[in-house]
C-alpha cells in the first residue's frame, strides 16, 4: 500500500493498492482505456519523444509500464491475459522499488505525460492526469481523509507540478495551472493560475501581452 496523506488531526490516510486489482479496472472502464485512438506502441513512442528520446529515464520507464498495464487489460480471455499480468506486476514493482515512482495502471493517464527525475513520487490509483502534464520528484497525488480513500486529484492538460508538491483529495487542477515546489493543495485551482505555499495560495496569471 502507498502512504498518501494526512487528516487535519495528523492521522495518515492510506490509499488502497490498486496495482493488483483486476476488479478495480473492470469496474471503472474509463481508467482502462487507451488515450484517444493510439495503439500501445504509438503511445510509448510519444512518451519516448516527450522524455527527450532517452529510454533510460526512470520517468519514461514508469509511464511505458503503466501503458503496458492498461493494454494487457484489453486482452481476452483472462487465461491469455494472465502471463502478461504477471509480467506487468514484476515490472511495476521493479519501477516502484528501484526508482521510487508509484504509478498504477488504474491511473487515467493522458498523452505525453512527463515524469522528470525520480524518487518519492506517489500517484493514487484513481487519479486523472491530462495531456502534456509534468510531474517532478517528491510529488504526491493522493487522498486526504481516511474515510474517503477513493478521493483523488484530477489534473487538466498542461499542468506543471513542482518538486515536492502535494495535491490531496478530490480536487481539480485546471488546464495550464502551475503548482509550486513543496506546495500543499487541498482546493481546486482554476485554469491558468499558480498555487504556492502551505496551504497553497493562488497567484493570478500574468495578463497576456497584446
Amino acid at each position: 500500500m502507498s502512504p498518501l496523506n494526512t487528516r487535519d488531526n495528523g492521522q495518515v490516510a492510506i490509499a488502497p493498492d490498486t496495482s493488483n486489482s483486476e476488479s478495480s479496472a473492470n469496474s471503472n472502464s474509463s481508467t482502462a482505456t487507451q488515450p484517444g485512438s493510439l495503439g500501445l506502441w504509438q503511445q510509448i513512442k510519444e512518451d519516448w519523444e516527450a522524455h527527450g528520446r532517452d529510454w533510460t529515464k526512470p520517468g519514461f520507464r514508469a509511464v511505458a509500464i503503466q501503458r503496458f498495464g492498461v493494454w494487457r487489460m484489453t486482452l481476452e480471455p483472462k487465461l491469455l491475459r494472465a502471463p502478461f499480468s504477471v509480467f506487468y506486476r514484476m515490472l511495476y514493482r521493479k519501477v516502484r522499488n528501484t526508482y521510487g515512482i508509484d504509478l498504477p495502471y488504474t491511473v487515467q493517464l493522458g498523452r505525453r505525460v512527463v515524469i522528470e527525475h525520480q524518487g518519492a513520487i506517489i500517484i493514487h490509483g484513481h487519479c486523472i492526469i491530462g495531456d502534456d502534464c509534468i510531474i517532478r520528484q517528491g510529488v504526491t497525488l493522493g487522498n486526504r481523509y481516511l474515510d474517503r480513500p477513493l478521493d483523488a486529484p484530477k489534473l487538466g492538460n498542461r499542468v506543471n507540478v513542482g518538486a515536492g508538491a502535494k495535491i490531496l483529495g478530490d480536487v481539480t487542477i485546471g488546464d495550464d495551472a502551475a503548482i509550486g515546489a513543496n506546495a500543499v493543495v487541498v482546493k481546486d485551482i482554476p485554469a491558468g493560475y499558480t498555487a504556492v505555499g502551505i496551504p497553497a495560495k493562488l497567484l493570478e496569471p500574468k495578463p497576456k501581452q497584446s
